[in-house]
């Protein structure tokens, strides 16, 4: 396998013909704001994350791209790329024209059923007899594509709606899935370079208005809101905690930040480590703290519980993406939290999206609903569709 860390110049869309099509698409992309590392062919594969995990750290595998599920019990999608490039410089796609005909086919679940899950998970939180904290509810809407909607179609217009952002693209085949998993996330689960290790947790979120004094006042309230600044902490906590064994130092700012995309308002944490053991690696790190209190709730396994026996499967969203390099070759790599991302069928014609909010004690059942439709427009934008409703 070849690792490179050159790359031609950023600019025109390297990726991508001016339609936003190419027979010899790479595999693998994960484009930030100051790099994109591609991934192109397929030497090995990986449905079990721990057995990958421990290839890289023994060299067996010289890098690993992909997926990890919600539940990491559950078939992973990692594959051993034949060629990685590390490429300074973001992704520019040429315009996209997606299909118009693109309409939400099913909600699930309904607006209704995911009032009354909320309803009944505050009611769960507020029972004196649990050590729930916060658990994190999702919905799902399935999008019926008549013009087909391939998976770097979607990318490319996830980028054009935010250039500024973070978008994300690779196949499902290793976890026996046809289609890809394509996203625009802004929140880092993990980084590593080097011996440094960083994380920026995003909980506590407000949508976005385009009246300005609206927005202005929607940042205020989270920016002073006790509810989603506890929400916020019980991430941070959990991150530090998985954390901190693994380092010499690790800075934990006392209170988060306030970071936004075009469609919502985020409290947000960035932590940075110094690693003790160099030879890990940015999957064993990813591994370490997945999931987080930020999609998951707290304590993990309880809130893990009542997600499975609530919601249908999410399968990878909320789960990772990212790549890794072997132990022996620095380990480093980054794994973004797959969420405003989105499952597009093999032949395009079928497209599922996700979105969910935190759960806790004094959560209203109305504003969790409006936080998701806030969330899913990230990608119903993308493809032409206003809103998650019916």
């Amino acid at each position: 396998m070849t690792v490179s860390t050159t790359a031609p110049a950023p600019g025109r869309d390297d990726l991508a013909d001016d339609a936003g099509r190419k027979a010899d698409r790479p595999d693998f992309l994960l484009c930030r704001n100051g790099y994109r590392a591609v991934a192109h062919g397929r030497a090995g594969s990986f449905d079990d994350a721990a057995e990958a995990a421990e290839a890289l750290r023994s060299g067996r595998a010289p890098a690993v791209t992909g997926a990890l599920p919600f539940d990491i019990r559950e078939a992973a999608a990692l594959s051993v790329p034949r060629r990685i490039d590390v490429v300074h410089g973001a992704w520019a796609p040429g315009p996209v024209t997606l299909g118009p005909s693109t309409r939400i086919a099913r909600l699930d679940p309904p607006l209704d059923e995911h009032r009354r899950r909320v309803t009944a998970a505050v009611a769960a939180l507020a029972d004196p007899g649990t050590d729930l904290q916060k658990v994190v509810l999702a919905r799902s809407v399935l999008l019926d594509c008549p013009d087909p909607i391939g998976a770097w179609e979607l990318a490319a217009a996830l980028r054009a709606q935010d250039p500024a952002g973070s978008v994300f693209v690779t196949g499902l085949a290793p976890a026996g899935r046809p289609g890809a998993l394509v996203g625009a996330s802004p929140e880092v689960l993990v980084r590593k370079t080097g011996t440094t290790v960083s994380a920026h947790p995003l909980a506590g979120s407000a949508p976005r208005s385009a009246d300005p004094a609206v927005d202005d006042a929607r940042r205020r309230a989270l920016a002073g809101s006790p509810k989603d600044h506890a929400e916020h902490g019980y991430v941070v906590a959990a991150i530090a905690d998985a954390l901190a064994p693994l380092c010499r130092r690790l800075d934990v700012p006392a209170r988060p930040e306030l970071m936004s995309t075009p469609a919502m308002w985020h409290l947000g944490t960035p932590i940075t480590g110094e690693l003790a053991d160099p030879t890990l690696t940015a999957l064993d790190l990813a591994l370490a703290v997945h999931p987080t209190p930020a999609i998951c709730g707290t304590p993990t396994r309880a809130a893990r519980d009542h997600i499975l026996a609530t919601e249908s499967s999410r399968g990878f969203y909320s789960g990772a993406v990212g790549w890794a390099r072997a132990g022996h070759d620095g380990g480093d790599g980054e794994w973004m939290v797959s969420i405003r991302c989105a499952e597009v069928s093999g032949d395009g014609r079928s497209i599922r999206t996700w979105a969910g909010g935190g759960i806790v004690a004094d959560s209203d059942p109305d504003s969790e609903v409006a936080e998701t439709e806030a969330k899913l427009a990230t990608v119903l934008r993308a493809v032409g569709v206003e809103r998650a409703t019916r």
